[in-house]
């Protein structure tokens, strides 16, 4: 696809919404994500459970994408003249809105998000969920990041930031205050494990994301693991795919994968299928379609293993797989988010990110607020079942 209907592979620069405008639906700066917060490195990962509550999209709210963005520049800008916070203005429109993936990230927070999805980032290296009562919980640490280096384990509780409770924050304000431009700069941690509550001062590092890793398992198959859709991540798939020995199964990992973006998500399935449809999506009524590349590899056995923390990109992809008969899908139901979401400049240099349309798999099925349902579901032992599947599948004839 080109021109202004591409989900481009990366975020463009938001278009500026001017007072009193209409927002023009530019797709050329559509991004799929998948945490609440879209961050890749301390990411809402709100996906880490067996099942996902409905996600009211704008449009089933009653106010339309482009509405909501309007009035959050109109409140940004009122506010300004009165000398208050934009961007505190827009949010509250943005939370009246209905829209659960939506956001607004400050001048800086923003870039960070987009040198994020440019797959590294200057941050301690761990991932952030907000469990039911408001707690900030530690759902994931990076190997060889600052906080894994300090024994951090995912279900810690993270109580403070340099000082300031962080318990009912929206989780954007914890990544900003997680996160820093200066790599070595301090940050000191509250944190509680069981009974024992302590504090650890940790250093900022520039990290790689390392959102694809491969690995070659003791029975032959490959294992290609998918944190997210970040920046290259679908061609480094397709790679994988490509380089594997000959007759090898593939075993697709996108547990936890938190989505990114589309173009990414269909560049790897373009490693998997000869061409054809990887999805349909839609924005006020209008059907588009996202084709794969021809020449992917559609005779090695594959097999995709997915959770509950499978979400936006990682559900299109797995959706089209499964639809079209080119895997097994093995594990748990998926997180169940099929939007995407547009950002838009605001008046005081903020950016409102608001979802403006749901995609289907292949066959029509619509992912938002559903989820995919693996074809073998297994929750203990899913990747070691997983492995036995693939080997079931036997190699290609």
């Amino acid at each position: 696809m080109s021109g202004p209907d591409r989900f481009c592979d990366r975020l463009s620069r938001p278009r500026r919404i001017r007072r009193g405008a209409t927002l023009t639906l530019v797709f050329a700066s559509v991004l799929a994500t998948g945490a609440a917060t879209g961050s890749w490195d301390e990411v809402a990962d709100e996906g880490r459970k067996s099942s996902a509550p409905a996600t009211r999209s704008v449009a089933s709210s009653g106010v339309s994408s482009g509405d909501a963005a309007t009035e959050a520049a109109d409140a940004a800008a009122e506010a300004m003249a009165d000398g208050k916070s934009g961007k505190k203005a827009a949010e509250d429109v943005v939370s009246r809105s209905g829209d659960r993936w939506g956001s607004v990230y400050s001048p800086g927070e923003y870039q960070e998000f987009e040198q994020a999805l440019d797959g590294a980032y200057t941050g301690v290296g761990l991932w952030a969920r907000r469990a039911a009562d408001g707690r900030i919980e530690v759902s994931r640490v990076q190997r060889g990041g600052p906080a894994g280096e300090a024994g951090i384990r995912e279900g810690d509780q993270l109580r403070s930031i340099d000082g300031k409770r962080v318990a009912g924050l929206p989780v954007t304000e914890v990544v900003s205050l997680l996160r820093g431009t200066r790599a070595g700069s301090p940050v000191e941690l509250g944190l509680k494990r069981g009974t024992r509550a302590w504090s650890e001062t940790l250093h900022r590092a520039r990290l790689s994301t390392d959102d694809v890793t491969v690995t070659q398992l003791a029975g032959g198959a490959v294992m290609i693991r998918v944190e997210a859709f970040t920046k290259g991540s679908g061609e480094r798939v397709r790679n994988a795919v490509r380089d594997a020995p000959k007759g090898a199964g593939i075993l697709l990992d996108l547990r936890g994968n938190s989505g990114g973006l589309v173009s990414e998500a269909v560049t790897a399935a373009s490693g998997l299928v000869d061409g054809g449809l990887v999805a349909t999506y839609d924005v006020r009524g209008r059907q588009k379609a996202l084709h794969a590349e021809r020449g992917g590899d559609t005779t090695r056995p594959v097999v995709a293993l997915v959770d509950g923390g499978t979400m936006s990109a990682a559900e299109l992809l797995t959706g089209a797989l499964q639809d079209r008969g080119r895997a097994v899908v093995v594990g748990s139901k998926t997180f169940g988010k099929g939007s995407v979401q547009m950002p838009s400049r605001l008046p005081d240099g903020s950016v409102a990110e608001l979802t403006v349309g749901h995609y289907r798999t292949p066959s029509g099925k619509a992912v938002d607020g559903r989820g995919i349902t693996p074809d073998l579901e297994v929750r203990d032992g899913a990747e070691r079942r997983a492995e036995t599947v693939l080997t079931g599948l036997g190699p290609p004839s």
